[in-house]
């Protein structure tokens, strides 16, 4: 090569330096742990506080009942975080409290603004050397920590029937009414997969019609294992045998006499049967080949009873009350006097420094635990406010609501939003649901008129379609597309079809077909 290529070749690959600008939010690693605090559930958030009591002297549990117990030696100690749950009111429009409510309302792309990818590393491994920060590269799902060392995650856990089931409905295309109705199916299951608890109950509860709560029982039982959420063994039985394509009016009598195969009354069962020995036989052999406890394959932890994080009861005056579980808040407190007393006597920098970072990890939790029961309050108050007519009058009127609403409402990011209704469940006089239930999609109306709820226009479209044999008319989607331009709602011959298939209603045609053979 001549010597004249080489000297090109070193003016192209030789090095630079340049000075960049750029524009971007610089936040704090202390901020960044105060913004991923919002996403734990009241679980997570005892384990991790514990892990920081453990570590930290400075800090403690408050473990009096209130303000006006702490006083005289108590005077020289932070101010927990509890002292927020007296209260079921939180004041908005205190500028103050604003101001705090910003310190962790950022979006995702402010985290690091126009930085580039080099200095968001360096950025994350200065994490490490800042005063009494946490590691939060092995958080798991919802922001838990990992107990694994040498940065490995430790196996997942097997997944209890319960977490099982919730996956299959989520899944399932059930609307947001139909889903919420699924989930307190699936809070009514026992270990062994047979559904505990009354129907007529869950309806009553959840303000809709018993054939309502019927039809995605049904829906239910074509989750897997098959028999799951069965009210009793013939009926477990009995939706094996369907899979299986082996249910006939032999087996259905069988099942409807298992008392006389359990007294070994074989004359009875052929005479209750129908059928002879050799058939009767066989009948029994495919009996002992199902599973009568579904749920029993499940391995893992018993599924954890959800504590919610706040609770909605009527207010005589009107309204809704809403206010924090007081159960859910860690009551730390900061000794200070311990504080004073460890700093003068630290002899070495590294004494010294130990205590600094003691006392600013534990002032900053506490005020960030305090930030973080303010926020969900915040939220919660105003998702009760916009689904008020829920609260009152059932599924069918939830409102079309987006992360969006609450957010411009409240003064607050979206994400920030979406952060607090994380793993955080609100207990009301309808049962308990996560605050993300209540997000629905909406449906335009037809001029002026106000959305409507995406969950009550599939209500109306099925309400529609189960009338249709009284009616003697089988309605086409672009019917339905009409009727529901008559009434008011906007919407198109696809989403119409959409819903549809969403609700496991078969196709005009097929219904037809149905109809004629009935």
């Amino acid at each position: 090569m001549s010597a004249g290529v080489l000297k090109g070749l070193g003016d192209v690959v030789g090095q630079r330096l340049e000075i960049r600008q750029g524009q971007g939010l610089v936040i704090t690693p202390q901020l960044q742990q105060a913004i991923k605090l919002l996403q734990l559930s009241n679980q997570e958030l005892d384990e991790y506080v514990e892990s920081e009591l453990e570590k930290n002297p400075l800090l403690s549990r408050d473990e009096s009942d209130g303000a006006s117990d702490r006083e005289g030696g108590d005077a020289a100690r932070e101010t927990p975080v509890s002292t927020l749950t007296e209260s079921s009111e939180l004041s908005f429009g205190d500028n103050d409290a604003a101001e705090r409510g910003a310190s962790v309302d950022v979006g995702d792309s402010d985290l690091y603004g126009d930085a580039s990818p080099g200095e968001r590393g360096a950025d994350r491994m200065g994490d490490e050397a800042q005063p009494g920060l946490s590691d939060w590269s092995q958080a798991g799902k919802g922001g838990s920590f990992s107990d694994g060392e040498g940065g490995e995650r430790p196996d997942h856990r097997q997944a209890t029937l319960w977490e099982h089931l919730q996956a299959q409905a989520s899944s399932a295309g059930f609307s947001a009414a139909d889903h919420a109705i699924a989930l307190s199916l699936i809070d009514g299951v026992d270990e062994g997969g047979y559904l505990r608890g009354e129907l007529a109950e869950i309806a009553d509860r959840l303000g809709c019609g018993l054939d309502r709560v019927e039809a995605v029982l049904g829906a239910c039982h074509g989750f897997e294992p098959t028999g799951v959420m069965a009210r009793s063994v013939p009926e477990c039985l009995k939706l094996q045998l369907v899979e299986r394509n082996r249910f006939d009016p032999a087996m259905a009598a069988l099942l409807d006499n298992l008392d006389l195969l359990a007294k070994r009354d074989l004359s009875g069962l052929r005479q209750v049967c129908g059928v002879d020995g050799e058939d009767l036989a066989e009948m029994i052999a495919e009996l002992k080949g199902l599973t009568p406890r579904p749920g029993a394959g499940f391995g893992g932890e018993t599924a954890q009873t959800v504590i919610p994080d706040v609770h909605v009861r009527p207010d005589p005056a009107g309204g809704w009350k809403v206010e924090l579980n007081a159960d859910t808040l860690p009551r730390l407190l900061m000794d200070k006097r311990y504080h004073a007393t460890i700093a003068a006597g630290a002899r070495s920098d590294t004494e010294k420094t130990f205590v600094a970072e003691c006392a600013a990890q534990a002032s900053w939790l506490v005020k960030s635990l305090d930030q973080r029961a303010k926020t969900i309050l915040k939220v919660g108050s105003e998702i009760v406010r916009q689904q008020d007519a829920f609260l009152a009058f059932g599924v069918e009127f939830l409102r079309p609501l987006n992360l969006k609403t609450v957010a411009d409402a409240i003064g607050m990011h979206e994400s920030t939003v979406s952060r607090v209704t994380s793993n955080k469940y609100v207990s009301t006089p309808r049962g308990v649901f996560e605050l993300k239930f209540f997000f629905t999609a909406s449906i335009n109306a037809t001029g002026d008129g106000a959305a409507h709820s995406a969950e009550a226009v599939r209500h109306r479209i099925k309400s529609m379609i189960d009338h249709e044999g009284r009616d003697g008319d089988v309605l086409s989607d672009d019917r339905i597309v009409e009727l529901l331009n008559e009434a008011g709602i906007d919407i198109a011959r696809r989403t119409v079809a959409k819903y549809r298939e969403a609700l496991r209603i078969p196709s005009s045609v097929q219904r037809r077909r149905m109809l004629k053979t009935a």
